[in-house]
């Protein structure tokens, strides 16, 4: 008699590992929704009153887009447990043996976090500046008698048609007075 081996166990382990790797777009579907879940309780319980904004005012858009998002994690999750497949897009030219940059990754998201710690005191016109700025350098531009002229002409379009034009207040810092 022969005792049982864990080979059935082994099995439906790896089984199941190679379904959910047949399936990965189901974690897309999940953070669709849980983004849909999201944005529409952001929504709904913002306060509004209607008397000031009148029928479509700030939670239209919001709803709209969570109902949006939930739809499309539906359809997407239906999709993926019928079969189908993402295709690679034709002209993708990524070595997926190459492992991840991750020098660059670092700098952009240090690039970001120091661009958010810099915003309140330097203003968004200086901090947009050094964001732009520093993800050209770290996406490899080396322009330094360009770039860093683009990075501010680029930020101070960005603040004026937000802060003047759309009426979104961005902080000014030091320019405030100047713009």
């Amino acid at each position: 008699m022969t005792t049982p081996t864990t080979e059935s166990s082994t099995g439906t382990a790896s089984g199941r590992r190679s379904w959910l790797r047949e399936h990965s777009e189901l974690g897309v579907c999940v953070l669709l929704l849980a983004l849909g879940v999201l944005v529409l309780t952001d929504a709904l319980t913002m306060d509004v009153d209607i008397t000031q904004r009148g029928p479509v005012g700030p939670k239209t858009v919001p709803v709209v887009v969570g109902i949006g998002l939930l739809v499309i994690a539906a359809l997407l999750a239906v999709d993926v447990l019928r079969g189908g497949r993402g295709e690679a897009e034709g002209g993708e030219d990524i070595d997926l043996s190459e492992p991840a940059d991750w020098r660059t990754v670092l700098l952009l998201a240090g690039i970001f976090l120091g661009a958010a710690v810099l915003i309140e005191p330097a203003g968004f016109p200086v901090a947009g500046a050094l964001l732009f700025w520093g993800a050209t350098f770290a996406l490899g531009s080396r322009r330094v008698d360009r770039d860093p002229l683009i990075a501010s002409v680029l930020s101070l379009i960005t603040y004026v048609v937000f802060d003047k034009l759309l009426g979104v207040p961005l902080p000014g810092g030091p320019l405030m007075g100047v713009l």
